[in-house]
């Protein structure tokens, strides 16, 4: 869940985030708009974020 566009570029950057989720009632409009837009030209970045990926790849195969 994301209230900001910082968290939503970080929370792809970082965990490869597949979903967005953010409320309809404390965003508005213009501010979702930014959030979808920082969150979808994110790239994931790797590296040492990968370990933690692949942690949480492992329980969700259980």
């Amino acid at each position: 869940m994301c209230s900001e566009p910082y968290s939503a570029k970080l929370s792809r950057q970082h965990n490869n985030t597949n979903i967005l989720a953010f409320g309809a009632g404390v965003i508005g409009i213009e501010l979702a708009k930014m959030i979808i837009e920082e969150w979808l030209n994110a790239e994931f970045e790797g590296g040492r974020h990968q370990e933690r990926v692949n942690m949480i790849m492992d329980i969700e195969k259980k």
